[in-house]
């Protein structure tokens, strides 16, 4: 087979047609997260809700090492702070909240109960997180939930949210 410089060229606009189509569809989902919550970059720790009802949430979230303020925390085990994915289950909770439409206003972290780790999870897994709404209303929003990586649980926590605004 030979190739010519126009054979390269076609292939070569094939090759960026896709990656542009992959960056929107990309951006399109951080727009849909960064509409329901307030959060952005270093700071949102939400890739996608899967499900939004009143009952349950699912979402997903992926860390790499692209973001140099996770990386210093056990560094020689290459774990995600638990701290942060702590705030990554509330945050999915949130923006699950917004998705489904159960609650208007801007809420925040107000009080963490029973967080319990029960293993470590490295960069670029996919976590998890399964979270029941226990309350919802106007004013607070009660959740609790459980973090999954490799379909084993890493962590799970209850948490409240209140209004802030």
């Amino acid at each position: 087979m030979i190739i010519n410089k126009t054979d390269v060229c076609q292939i070569y606009i094939l090759v960026v047609r896709h990656l542009r189509k992959k960056e929107k569809t990309e951006e399109k989902m951080e727009t849909e997260i960064e509409k329901l919550i307030p959060h952005r970059f270093p700071f949102l720790f939400v890739d996608k809700i899967i499900t939004a009802n009143e009952k349950e949430i699912i979402g997903i979230k992926s860390f790499d090492k692209s973001n140099d303020m996770l990386t210093g925390s056990f560094p020689e085990f290459n774990f995600i702070p638990g701290m942060i994915l702590v705030e990554s289950m509330a945050q999915c909770g949130g923006a699950g909240v917004k998705k489904a439409r159960l609650a208007d206003g801007l809420f925040g972290l107000a009080s963490m109960e029973n967080v319990t780790f029960l293993k470590g999870v490295t960069y670029n897994e996919e976590i998890k997180y399964v979270i029941k709404n226990i309350r919802i209303s106007n004013k607070l929003i009660k959740q609790s939930g459980i973090a999954y990586a490799k379909n084993e649980p890493i962590f799970e926590a209850t948490w409240l949210c209140a209004r802030i605004d």
